[in-house]
């Protein structure tokens, strides 16, 4: 007999052996009154049950892998439910990207019934259940308060680490907002709604679950979310919710770089990136993600340069619309160059070349942005070298062009140049000869000839001096000057 049939079988065994009925399989159970009165006993004291006809939630939209999961939990005797965003989205008519559990099965008794699961975190400790590329994320139900086992520790009033569990309704009191903390259950198909969720996401409103204020405090990512759903669900912030966060926004700063940049990505890919920048800076919090930027855009000889962030952000959201591709390197490229152009123009007004100048203006903003929201290596390199190309793209000398055309990250900075374009009259120009070559380096000389027959700015190649051999000036070189 193999072992993983035996290893599978084993729960049924225990319950043979004990005296209790065995499972029906998930995919033959009917509604017997054995499956009713296990429904009753695992019915959550309290709350309100939303019964299968008043909302929309049917199985034909949950993801299969996360019904496995749903269906394997409870057939091993723990309460399982559907959670969070999932739910959520569901109500509004959004289909999810990710489905999360709920469940009273301790991360370690999760592992043991799946094999494709391992447990992560530290700060949360949780299960994910892998299937290929998808991860269903399965969450212990966690306590309200502290049971003095050292698993759950708050300093300067954030939580640190949170392990302590508890039961359903403590855990719908743990979770952020109140239309989170919907509970889809396999039982009868019910949602289950301890806080009020179910009413506020039918009235559009997002809404904090306990005192505001202090649950920013615990956890100021909270306010970057409220602004990311608010934007993607199109809820309006109830006023209790929305009145502290200008007050408080500053507390991001002390918050982790790599979480406010997970934060802020989802806010920006989420296809709402141009309404939800703007409710960034609407509520002072755009100053603790994007300092830089913030802080330029409130000059007002920069307004160019907003119109050129804005475009970024409507072209973004309707790529992300379109089902089409999105660079995050190009994204934050546009968000934080209204805060390169000026450092670039200091530095040329200092004396720098143009190159040294795109290095210590590149140099400077970036620094300042790592401090807050982290950008990894796989999104500031590129980004950097977007901005570097720019000023190649003024180089209009053959060799040059043919060389920036096979460029790896040509097509990025063309793009970015196109944006520039929008916005600036010299570039505008520029965009017009690249616009001609672009994926056409056989046409170079004929748009060369044009920029010159028309008295556009073709600098001639400076030419330079071979060194010449060992004692040899360079003057007594037998080899002519040859252009750069």
């Amino acid at each position: 007999m193999p072992w993983d049939w035996l290893g599978s079988r084993l729960p049924i065994l225990r319950r043979l052996r004990s005296g209790e009925q065995a499972p029906v399989p998930p995919s033959a159970a009917p509604a017997t009154s054995a499956r009713i009165a296990r429904s009753e006993k695992t019915r959550p004291v309290g709350g309100v049950v939303i019964p299968r006809e008043r909302h929309p939630i049917s199985r034909k939209s949950i993801s299969p892998n996360a019904l496995r999961v749903l269906y394997k939990l409870r057939d091993a005797g723990f309460a399982a439910y559907l959670v969070g965003g999932a739910v959520r989205d569901l109500l509004v008519g959004i289909q999810p990207k990710d489905f999360d559990v709920a469940t009273d099965a301790k991360p370690e008794q999760v592992r043991q019934l799946f094999r494709n699961c391992r447990l992560i975190g530290r700060r949360f400790r949780l299960a994910h259940v892998i299937f290929g590329p998808e991860i269903i994320e399965v969450a212990t139900f966690r306590a309200g308060g502290d049971d003095g086992s050292g698993d759950r520790a708050m300093v300067d009033g954030r939580i640190v680490r949170d392990n302590v569990y508890g039961n359903i309704e403590e855990d719908a009191e743990r979770r952020d907002f109140t239309a989170n903390a919907l509970y889809y259950t396999i039982e009868d198909f019910s949602v289950r709604d301890f806080v009020g969720g179910f009413a506020d996401v039918e009235q559009r409103l997002l809404r904090l679950i306990g005192d505001p204020e202090e649950r920013y405090r615990e956890d100021p990512v909270r306010m970057l979310r409220a602004v990311r759903l608010a934007t993607k669900l199109d809820f309006e912030i109830e006023a209790k919710t929305a009145a502290p966060i200008p007050r408080l926004a500053g507390l991001l700063v002390d918050a982790s770089p790599a979480r406010l940049f997970d934060e802020l990505l989802k806010l920006l890919l989420g296809g709402h990136s141009e309404a939800s920048v703007a409710a960034l800076d609407r509520f002072g919090l755009l100053d603790a993600v994007l300092p830089a930027t913030a802080q330029a855009l409130r000059v007002p000889a920069q307004q160019p340069l907003r119109r050129l962030l804005d475009a970024a952000l409507a072209q973004t959201d309707r790529r992300v619309r379109e089902e089409r591709s999105v660079s995050p390197a190009f994204l934050f490229a546009a968000l934080l160059w209204p805060a390169v152009v000026p450092r670039f123009q200091a530095s040329l007004a200092a004396g720098h070349e143009t190159q040294v100048a795109w290095g210590i203006a590149a140099d400077e903003v970036l620094i300042e942005q790592v401090r807050r929201a982290a950008l990894p290596r796989r999104i500031s390199t590129p980004m950097l070298e977007i901005w570097q190309l720019q000023s190649r793209f003024e180089h209009l000398q053959r060799k040059r062009v043919v060389r920036l055309l096979e460029h790896p990250r040509f097509r990025a900075a063309y793009d970015f140049l196109a944006l520039r374009a929008d916005v600036e009259p010299e570039a505008a120009a520029l965009f017009a000869f690249w616009r001609e070559v672009e994926g056409k380096p056989e046409s170079v000389d004929v748009a060369l000839r044009r920029v010159a027959e028309s008295g556009g700015d073709t600098p001639a190649p400076r030419k330079r001096r071979r060194r010449g051999g060992r004692g040899r000036r360079p003057q007594d070189s037998p080899r002519s000057e040859t252009p750069a």
